[in-house]
Order: structure tokens, then sequence, then C-alpha cells
């Protein structure tokens, strides 16, 4: 191995001096980025364009108690969609829900939540109850409206993993209550 002609620099050994001075570099750096941090930040939304008022959040439906007998199952919710329905200034949201059933396709409940009077999501509105053994494949909020797109069958005998109608709905929250209609251009199959 040949040796080097340049002595050994001072600087290349580390000192206990070193580490201190190091220390106290990071010490420093992380004081002042605790002073220098942004505000934290909320998740209360502003206030309403219309109104000025603030407005509440969007009920959870993960919260919510549903009108739904799922016996040793649960229900879950499988789809879900909030926005001002009935023109308050607050969000509603809209739910679709249905027993965790291990095998088949579970019919669905089209539940409206509202959070306003308790704080607690509440049940307000059944679109679509699960008794009537049909299928929500799809929801949307448009213009103050829930659209939904429906499956369901043609007869008892159809099986149920295979929904053979198809349908479309419109509510919308009118003289206090949600009233159901075909959205334009909807065609039923």
């Amino acid at each position: 191995m040949q040796q080097s002609a340049v002595p050994e620099l001072a600087h290349t050994h580390t000192r206990p001096i070193h580490w201190l001075a190091t220390a106290t570099a990071l010490a420093g750096v992380v004081a002042l980025s605790s002073i220098l941090q942004p505000d934290a930040a909320t998740a209360a939304q502003g206030p309403d364009s219309k109104t000025g008022q603030a407005t509440a959040p969007a009920p959870d439906p993960a919260r919510a108690d549903f009108p739904i007998e799922c016996g040793p199952v649960k229900a879950v919710v499988v789809k879900k969609a909030s926005g001002d329905l009935d023109g308050d200034g607050n969000p509603e949201t809209v739910a679709v829900v249905h027993c965790d059933a291990p095998m088949g396709t579970p019919p669905d409940g089209l539940y409206v939540l509202t959070t306003a009077d308790t704080g607690k999501p509440r049940v307000v509105a059944t679109l679509v109850d699960p008794k009537d053994r049909t299928i929500v494949s799809d929801i949307a909020l448009r213009d103050g409206a829930v659209l939904g797109n429906l499956l369901g069958y043609s007869a008892s005998d159809v099986p149920r993993c295979c929904p053979d109608v198809k349908d479309s709905a419109k509510w919308q929250w009118k003289n206090g209550t949600f009233e159901r209609s075909k959205p334009s251009g909807a065609r039923s199959v």
C-alpha cells in the first residue's frame, strides 16, 4: 500500500466537540421547525356561499343506525354521496346499505341521513327499502337531487345472483318529502 505524501488532516478524525456541535445544530433545527409550522388544518367547512353561515360536516354513515334487519351478519355501507338536498345549507348523506351476506346478491336500502338537531347521523328518509328486493348499482347527487340506477327481478323464479330488470330513478325534495320520478333521458330495460 502506498503512503500518502500529505499528512493526515485534523478534521478527518471525529472528536467529542464535533458530536456536540452536530447535536446542537440538530436541536436548533428541530426547535426552529416547531416554531415555524403552518396553522393546523380543521375539518370544519367554510361558510355557505348563499347564507354566509358555516355549514356542518356531512353525516358519516359509519356512525348511523339503519332500519335494516341483517340477522347474524352486519349491515355495510357500499356507496355514499353527500350534498345539500333540502336547500337548508347543510349537507345530507345518501347511503346504499345492504347486509354483508356471504353469498348471493343481497338487496340494498337507499337512505338519506342528516345530523340536524342532534349532531348524530340519523335516517330521515328511505328512498329504496330492502324489502323491495332492489339493487342500487349507482348513485349520484346533481342539482339537489338523488339519481340512482336500480336493478331488480322480473319474476320470483329469477336467480338472486342475476337481476334482469334495469331502471333509473330521481328523488327530489319537494313539499317536505322526497318525490320519486324518472330522470330526463332515462329508459327502462
